[in-house]
């Protein structure tokens, strides 16, 4: 059998029996580099030699945590979150689809993913049941505001996945630049934006009955009519770091520069302490460090998915199979980036293994550079809506969940699924059609 095929299967098999993702890479890389021929010190030579393709992404995941911590601790959070409870208050549709906005900033402007939802969502669900919100709803909300953003725009987080998408493309032979990427990217945020409308709007309109806890909502009551938080000069710097940081983004398309420059001006004016910068780091670490170290080790993995020779057998296969066909072909590949984005649960981490496979085999197929931007930015996307093991679906949960009413696989994972996952098949299977 194919090695590729077998390691792939492997890393599912492993993933979905709820092995930590780390272990089932590093497990499924040694599993294809010895079915493979490449034995067991070399597979590990070539494993450990490709984890330095993400060393930016790594690094980028780091200091965006430390940033994220410190933004927390400063409260900024917290007054954005009072002016949303004050400005959508009784106005169920309006106040989810905020909510969303309110998510989207945590993947630019604030970059702390999903550190913000223990901080806006428990206080707020006295009121979401008061106001017989459907949960559902607002979990749509939630993983649309830490997906779409990435997903479509080339900054904060959506940098570090468009510059993935470009490295692991350039590395299996089809350079592409972050101009091109962002210039079909859009098209899977607008899907992303249509799901989300037939959700609130639609699916999820009519009211649904939640068992209120008197505690709860007198909780809820003092958070939403407490006396407003002043707006410090701390967290002035704050503002003004994060700004700096996102216009050193655009301006010289380093995150990690980004976020060092962002933390400086922190520093520099005294919103963080100078004995306090090794516990800010450590704290990033803390919160962003699992995360890069997936993204190392899905580059060494993809290393030895390279090596091992099983791509070309896969391509030849495939094309064997859907006879050129270019819709069966974008299908197909969309199939399988759903199935091991699902298994892994992370839309970064497997843009590395995606790409080994995808790339050869859209250029058998004769895609241009821009669909096979289109089909591994999709693919590698899907895991981040609907997996019950990605980071997304289960912060969301946890916020939406505090009094055990709120179910992670049904009221999360699905609704998502279906909302998100669908669109972008279909977006992404058009758009490679077209592009």
């Amino acid at each position: 059998m194919n090695p590729v095929l077998i390691s792939v299967l492997v890393m599912i098999g492993l993933s979905l029996a709820k092995l930590n993702v780390i272990l089932a890479l590093l497990v499924a890389a040694l599993v294809g580099g010895i079915s493979g021929g490449l034995g067991i010190t070399e597979t590990m030579d070539i494993l450990i030699g490709g984890m330095g393709g993400n060393a930016e992404t790594a690094l980028s995941y780091i200091l965006l945590g430390a940033l994220a911590v410190a933004v927390e601790r400063i409260g900024l959070v917290k007054i954005l979150s009072d002016f949303l409870v004050k400005f959508v208050k009784g106005r169920k549709s309006l106040f989810v689809i905020v909510i969303a906005a309110f998510a989207s900033l945590s993947q630019n402007l604030v970059p702390v993913h999903i550190a913000f939802i223990p901080i806006l969502i428990p206080p707020l669900l006295g009121l979401f049941n008061k106001l017989n919100i459907d949960r559902r709803a607002v979990a749509t909300a939630l993983t649309f505001g830490l997906k779409a953003p990435y997903v479509a725009l080339p900054v904060g987080y959506g940098l570090i996945f468009h510059g993935i998408i470009r490295d692991e493309m350039g590395a299996n032979g089809m350079e592409v630049s972050l101009g091109q990427i962002a210039s079909v990217m859009w098209t899977l945020g607008l899907a992303m934006v249509v799901g989300l409308v037939i959700a609130v709007f639609f699916t999820y309109r009519e009211k649904r009955e939640y068992d209120i806890n008197e505690s709860d909502l007198a909780g809820v009551e003092v958070a939403a009519t407490s006396e407003e938080t002043s707006f410090t000069l701390q967290q002035l710097f704050s503002l003004i770091a994060l700004v700096s940081a996102l216009g050193i983004q655009w301006a010289y398309g380093s995150l990690p520069l980004g976020a060092l420059v962002g933390l400086t001006i922190m520093v520099l004016s005294g919103a963080i302490k100078w004995k306090e910068i090794s516990q800010f780091i450590n704290s990033g670490i803390g919160m962003m460090g699992f995360i890069a170290f997936v993204m190392l080790v899905a580059a060494g993995y993809g290393s030895v998915i390279r090596e091992t020779g099983g791509v070309d057998g896969i391509v030849n296969a495939v094309q064997g199979l859907i006879g050129g066909s270019q819709l069966i072909g974008a299908f197909l590949m969309l199939l399988v980036g759903l199935v091991v984005t699902m298994g892994i649960g992370t839309s970064f981490g497997t843009i590395p293994i995606l790409a080994a496979i995808y790339v050869p085999l859209a250029q058998a197929l004769s895609f241009s550079p821009l669909a096979t931007i289109v089909l591994i930015g999709a693919a590698g996307a899907l895991g981040d809506a609907g997996s019950p093991a990605s980071d997304s679906t289960l912060g969301v949960t946890v916020g939406l969940n505090v009094d055990g009413q709120h179910d992670h696989i049904w009221d999360t994972c699905v609704p998502t699924f279906l909302h998100f996952n669908i669109p972008l098949i279909i977006m992404a299977t058009l758009v490679a059609l077209i592009v």
